[in-house]
């Protein structure tokens, strides 16, 4: 049997950032309540919730089931972290233990359900939210772990809220059962500007798995596309999906497969991704991507609709030849001639969409490396400020401990001036760092050498008094021999 703690938010009504391919968008500021305890399967499946009704105007579009599973991990190597995840998917706020920042999310909006789903034998401390994420991060210890894997799943709108969230957490329970990891399960509203079936779920889950000792081995068998775990679970989503449509009384089916496999003659939509879509709804204007790939298809139609009048010219042309009662050798050049016109435009054309797809994948490349490039900027400003404040800690151990030593108030003085000197001259962090580095090293040679001067003079001054009273100690000794 699996554990359960539930949290509902609520009336959320729409989503702002856009961490996920299901982009989402919310403004509205109202917190999550969370509730830490436990509850059986069958408990939660009785609880009902509510989403308010979106505000403003809706385009009316049709309910026609769709299907979307996409598998993402949440690495260090790009910046984030399993806290940072969660509190943003459930609008929460988590403070990551390891590096103290504060992730909170609780004036996000359009988090319909959120429940924390953990194996059977799971520790009790991981039923708080905050406790379980914070382990995750502690239980990597490279700098570019991946510390979490997401499945990100559409919900059907023929479904009730009850159903969906049912759904996503059946669907979450039986992820559990087989990989014995922990699961966060986020239930995400339609933001209010876009379509209003997009009803999704990010299940936020642990890459090792949870045992009562803790973390232990990682789930690599979903790392792994040969493993066929991923496309296991694509399939097995689907089934659900369908099995709960059916149960419903609803007769639109999903299809996990490609639309090649399904026999569907036409190309995939293009997915312009979060950052685009963002972009669009917060401008009213097309993105850059939008734009690209519009001004690639319209020229691809534009190509195909040349070639085929070349083509219609070449049949016209044929039919006319058949008529000809004149010179054959001719009007057979003629058609030749015709044709190898139309081979080099199509040729040129193919070699046009070559050119652009080039251009294109360029320009991902780019991106990517920009990306790349960003990481490594955010990864050196951290390393900064953890040197600075080592830097801090160290001077203020060095001044505890130099506290007592004579004379070290004197030199004191002359350190702060030091210090003060170095920021005026606009030295960076690391230069004033270096700086006072070598002026404490100079002041503890110097205190060491007063006090080992002070050690001799004492030593001098207790070996004279000896010497005296050795003296007396004879004198007297003469004294009393008379």
């Amino acid at each position: 049997m699996l554990n359960y703690a539930g949290i509902l938010a609520p009336n959320h009504d729409r989503c702002t950032r856009n961490e996920s391919a299901l982009e989402c968008s919310e403004t509205d500021p109202t917190p999550a309540r969370q509730h830490g305890a436990r509850a059986h399967l069958c408990k939660l499946h009785s609880v009902t919730f509510a989403v308010r009704p979106l505000r403003g105007k809706r385009k009316k579009q049709e309910a026609v089931a769709i299907y979307h599973l996409s598998i993402k991990t949440i690495s260090r190597s790009a910046g984030r972290s399993a806290t940072g995840a969660a509190a943003y998917r459930i609008a929460a706020r988590i403070e990551d233990e390891r590096t103290g920042e504060i992730h909170d999310y609780t004036k996000k909006a359009g988090v319909a359900s959120a429940t924390l789903i953990l194996p059977e034998n799971a520790p009790e401390w991981a039923s708080d939210r905050a406790a379980l994420w914070n382990a995750v991060e502690q239980a990597e210890t490279r700098k570019n772990s991946t510390v979490a894997r997401e499945f990100e799943i559409a919900l059907p709108a023929e479904l009730s809220a009850a159903e969906r969230q049912r759904l996503a957490v059946d669907f979450a329970a039986e992820i559990v059962a087989r990989h014995g990891c922990a699961v966060d399960v986020a239930i995400h509203a339609p933001g209010r500007e876009g379509d209003n079936r997009n009803h999704h779920a990010h299940l936020l889950c642990s890459t090792r798995r949870l045992t009562p000792e803790g973390f232990t081995a990682k789930t690599r068998e979903l790392d792994d596309r040969k493993s066929g775990e991923v496309e296991r679970w694509r399939e097995r989503f689907a089934g659900l999906t369908n099995a709960r449509l059916r149960d419903n009384g609803h007769e639109t089916r999903v299809d996990h497969r490609t639309l090649e496999a399904q026999g569907i003659a036409r190309e995939p939509t293009q997915h312009l991704g979060p950052a685009a879509t963002g972009y669009e709804r917060r401008t009213g204007q097309p993105s850059r991507l939008r734009q690209d790939w519009e001004h690639t298809a319209a020229q691809r139609l534009a190509q195909a609709k040349e070639a085929g009048a070349l083509e219609r010219q070449t049949q016209q042309a044929d039919r006319e030849i058949l008529d000809l009662s004149g010179d054959l050798a001719k009007a057979l050049a003629e058609r030749d001639s015709q044709r190898r016109e139309l081979q080099q435009i199509v040729a040129a054309g193919k070699d046009d969409f070559r050119a652009l797809f080039a251009q294109h994948k360029r320009a991902e490349q780019e991106k990517k490396r920009e990306a790349e490039a960003k990481a490594a900027q955010l990864k050196a400003e951290q390393e900064r400020r953890q040197r600075i404040a080592h830097e801090k800690a160290e001077e203020q151990r060095w001044m505890k401990l130099r506290a007592e030593s004579p004379g070290f108030a004197k030199k004191l003085a002359g350190y702060a001036a030091i210090k003060e000197k170095a920021a005026q001259d606009g030295l960076t962090p690391e230069q004033s760092a270096a700086v006072m580095t070598r002026v404490r090293d100079t002041i503890d040679k110097s205190l060491e050498q007063e006090a080992a001067e002070a050690r001799r003079i004492q030593e001098e001054k207790q070996q004279q008094e000896r010497e005296r009273q050795r003296r007396i100690e004879r004198h007297h000794d003469r004294g009393m021999s008379r």
